[in-house]
């Protein structure tokens, strides 16, 4: 990978601008309602359940449930929230309802999620949108608002009973990643250990999402299950978070033959911000975020990549805005953690 530096083309206030007048979209932002706001309240709250020892899963939960009532009941709280959005310059963010997480319980917890994103678009009245449609989208920027779209990063809560991805979808849900990094009733993800193809049933819930018009993402999939993805779906499939093998090799990244086909379908690549699959280590430069769009450009076109951040707060990894103290352990292990 190399490391050579780019000439700006636009000054920093220029680019600004430019940001912040078109129309952005970040195809993966996991936690724009349920990780973006920390009040004082929430921070109280914190330091509460820290002392009556429960871990950093079993907090997150709570104060995700007490960020809908912040909002419900405090200008100050919705102003704080909306000043994230515009400080952002992001007009419509896909987020995340399930992802990583035992099955047990995986079909509750994001009907839980559905309905505390719900009560918080509610409680921001015209300034947060739900967005079901490209032509929400547009609605969106025109009238300067922010919109959400409801994704999946796992088929888990569907269980093995297809036809919840029309309960889902009555509820909002657009965007379905097929697996998360393990296999699934679906397919293998991209760090299981053999990382085959979709299962007979992994092809019924692809039939399944082309016929509710919802997109189908292979972000965390094996490469097989890109491939027969790309094979079996009527429609184009998107890839809302990634980034090129070729420009670092990380199980997550996605092959140039892979990332041409999905473009050649119709297709989408959404490059991904977190470190660790831009290059070896855990800091990063702009300049290697951009090595990669450009790669991905030059493979697919510029038609068919963009933005998938999954980022919601400070890193190095995907994070939140809650101030955790250190000795609640890792992000990556935190549904695991507990303290002694």
């Amino acid at each position: 990978m190399s490391t050579k530096k780019r000439k700006p083309t636009l000054t920093p206030i220029e680019a600004a601008q430019l940001h912040h007048e078109a129309l952005v979209i970040d195809s993966q932002e996991p936690g724009a309602t349920s990780g973006f706001l920390f009040t004082e309240n929430m921070k109280e709250a914190m330091d509460e359940y820290v002392a009556d020892g429960l871990s950093r899963g079993e907090i997150s939960v709570l104060l995700q449930a007490m960020a809908v009532r912040e909002i419900q009941t405090s200008e100050q709280a919705r102003r704080e929230y909306m000043g994230l959005w515009k400080k952002a310059g992001v007009n419509i963010a896909s987020a995340t309802y399930a992802g990583a997480s035992p099955p047990d319980g995986s079909f509750k917890r994001s009907l839980t999620m559905i309905a505390e994103a719900r009560a918080i678009i509610d409680a921001l009245g015209s300034d947060l949108e739900l967005v079901l449609t490209s032509d929400d989208i547009e609605r969106v920027y025109r009238s300067d608002t922010r919109g959400i779209i409801f994704d999946f990063q796992d088929t888990i809560p569907f269980g093995s009973d297809v036809d919840r991805i029309e309960l889902f979808y009555n509820l909002g849900l657009r965007v379905v990643q097929l697996t998360y990094n393990l296999r699934n009733l679906v397919g293998d993800g991209c760090t299981e250990r053999y990382n085959t193809g979709l299962t007979y049933f992994g092809r019924e819930v692809v039939q399944k999402l082309n016929e509710k018009n919802m997109a189908v993402d292979v972000s965390h999939c094996s490469e097989q299950v890109g491939w027969d993805a790309l094979e079996c779906s009527s429609d184009p499939i998107i890839i809302t978070h990634s980034a090129s093998k070729e420009i670092c090799y990380h199980d997550r990244g996605k092959s140039d033959p892979l990332a041409k086909a999905v473009a050649e379908r119709g297709g989408f690549f959404g490059v991904a911000a977190i470190s660790g699959f831009l290059q070896e280590g855990t800091v990063t430069t702009l300049d290697t975020y951009a090595e990669h769009v450009e790669h991905l450009v030059n493979v697919m076109g510029i038609d068919h990549v963009g933005i998938g951040s999954d980022k919601c707060g400070p890193g190095p990894g995907t994070e939140t805005y809650f101030e955790f103290p250190d000795n609640l352990g890792p992000f990556q292990t935190s549904f695991l953690y507990k303290k002694d």
